[in-house]
């Protein structure tokens, strides 16, 4: 019986993309495509999945250290797409043949880019037939950004105005049309005469695109007159500039006083500046204004058991209103498998925004 066990238990071997750091340094990467095994033997809560479609989005090496999940090999490629091939004993939202999308846990041993992974089934949600595979995979943790940035920290309401930094990324994009549909006036950035263009082609229509690749356009003085001189109610940014003089790319950031000055009475900021630094005088400033500054990460949704029916309750959302074409994303091509490590470094290194590879 021991031998008959272990033969339906031996694993399967297949290929994935893997991030490894060069000596040490977490701002050093390499990528590289890497054999790895899959166990025939599911865990109680597990489902095994056929990927049809994984999105590439940054890997993010400092917060692995800081959870202590570094390893030799970090699995890449996180956002998925696919069908249910089996669940284990004890699941209760699957069965086999069911399509579904999802993000695969920071502690994951598998990489998106496997023929099959397996993956604890408060990790995913039906996808609905209207969704396609490309669609749900390159949509779905953006989705989760945008709804944490909005609902969770920012406390969006109907007739708020809201500024939305590099408002022409995925993750931009997805922000503005989810608070547009709030009833939301938004106001966004563009880095480039292209994201300008992208930004006012959108319907419904943003109130105003402020672009500052030129610097020809002073961001307080845009957002006081849009405003009427009382400031927006919420702020989302995509990096903040801390001193007046940075490196070479970070130009176009824009400078926390900057931020802190269109900010109005009992308004939010939300961030994804990490490291962001407050002066005395922020604080002071924050403090007149009655505001608040919230630290954007959306992992922390994987960080406590409580949290997790609102966690599935943002995923079911993103993919109800993509159902729906209230979620509109303009996505590239998909690459196949064997341009996943090429493309993989073009999104690490910030060239590219998003890559999504589906499996033929």
């Amino acid at each position: 019986m021991g031998n008959l066990c272990a033969l339906r238990c031996r694993p399967t071997i297949m290929k994935g993309l893997y991030c490894q750091q060069n000596g040490g340094s977490g701002d050093v990467v390499k990528f590289l495509i890497q054999e790895t095994n899959l166990p025939s033997c599911l865990k109680s809560h597990q489902v095994k999945v056929q990927v049809k479609a994984c999105a590439l989005s940054p890997v993010d090496t400092k917060i692995l250290d800081d959870l202590k999940l570094s390893r030799d090999l970090i699995p890449v490629g996180r956002e998925i797409s696919g069908v249910v091939l089996q669940v284990g004993p004890k699941v209760t939202f699957f069965q086999p043949d069911d399509k579904v999308v999802g993000i695969l846990p920071l502690d994951a041993e598998l990489s998106g880019l496997c023929d099959v992974v397996l993956i604890h089934e408060h990790h995913l949600v039906p996808k609905p037939e209207k969704v396609g595979w490309v669609e749900a995979a390159g949509t779905i943790r953006d989705g989760l950004r945008a709804y944490t940035a909005l609902h969770s920290l920012g406390r969006v309401a109907t007739g708020h105005t809201l500024l939305v930094l590099d408002g022409a990324t995925p993750f931009g994009m997805i922000t503005i049309q989810v608070a547009h549909y709030h009833g939301v006036k938004v106001l966004a950035t563009a880095l480039s005469l292209q994201d300008q263009q992208l930004l006012e082609q959108l319907r419904p229509s943003v109130a105003r695109v402020i672009g500052v690749w030129d610097g020809k356009v002073d961001l307080v003085e845009a957002c006081m007159e849009e405003t009427g001189g009382l400031g927006v109610d919420i702020i989302i940014d995509s990096g903040v500039r801390l001193y007046e003089e940075e490196p070479t790319g970070q130009h176009m950031l824009p400078h926390k006083h900057d931020l802190i000055s269109v900010l109005g009475v009992g308004g939010h900021w939300v961030t994804t500046e990490c490291s962001l630094q407050l002066d005395p005088p922020d604080s002071h400033s924050l403090f007149l204004r009655g505001a608040s500054l919230s630290f954007l990460n959306e992992e922390v949704w994987g960080a406590s058991r409580s949290s997790q029916g609102k966690y599935l309750h943002i995923l079911r959302e993103v993919v109800e209103k993509l159902s729906t074409g209230t979620l509109r994303l303009q996505l590239d091509e998909p690459v196949p498998f064997y341009e996943a490590t090429v493309s993989m470094e073009m999104v690490q290194a910030r060239h590219v925004r998003k890559r999504l590879v589906v499996q033929l």
